[in-house]
């Protein structure tokens, strides 16, 4: 592709032809970027990308491992990310509604089957209404912004969830 940046033409295909054409024309950004990376690697918090190549579960399958790896970090705390129950209703799911939203639910809407899985929610808690969040981090967001303004401080600390430190 082709973009003009400052008055110059910059051409490139790749996030690195970028970087080398941004280094040329500002200076040291490929500098700073390789030498905040390697301080991150010496600190010993640079954090490479596991490729899951199976269903997640308590055993998983990696790229470039032919042993089973552990798994500790995900978000599965009851095992139903590949449950035959959840994995059948997840596609008839996707028959009826397809994959999901095409964004947010403040942009396009919410679908009735989150509504319906609210109310059951609610009722089931006896609780004056439900909302659903996809993740802890959309959660907190939600809550912060509602809750809290300017005025405001949030005292936390080193074992709370990561979308709150």
């Amino acid at each position: 592709y082709q973009r003009r940046v400052h008055g110059e033409t910059m051409f490139g295909g790749s996030a690195r032809v970028v970087l080398q054409q941004c280094s040329r024309r500002f200076g040291s950004l490929l500098d700073v970027v390789k030498n905040s990376l390697s301080e991150i690697r010496a600190a010993g918090t640079y954090k490479n990308e596991r490729v899951i190549t199976s269903a997640q579960g308590a055993n998983i399958s990696v790229r470039g491992s032919t042993t089973p790896v552990l798994n500790f970090c995900a978000n599965n705390y009851l095992g139903l990310s590949n449950n035959a129950e959840v994995r059948q209703a997840a596609a008839e799911v996707l028959g009826s509604h397809g994959f999901g939203l095409s964004s947010v639910r403040f942009i396009c809407g919410t679908q009735d089957i989150h509504k319906t899985l609210e109310t059951t929610i609610t009722r089931f808690h006896g609780t004056e209404d439900t909302i659903l969040y996809p993740s802890c981090f959309d959660a907190n967001a939600g809550i912060f912004e509602a809750l809290l303004s300017e005025d405001d401080a949030v005292i936390s600390d080193s074992l709370n969830h990561a979308s709150i430190i």
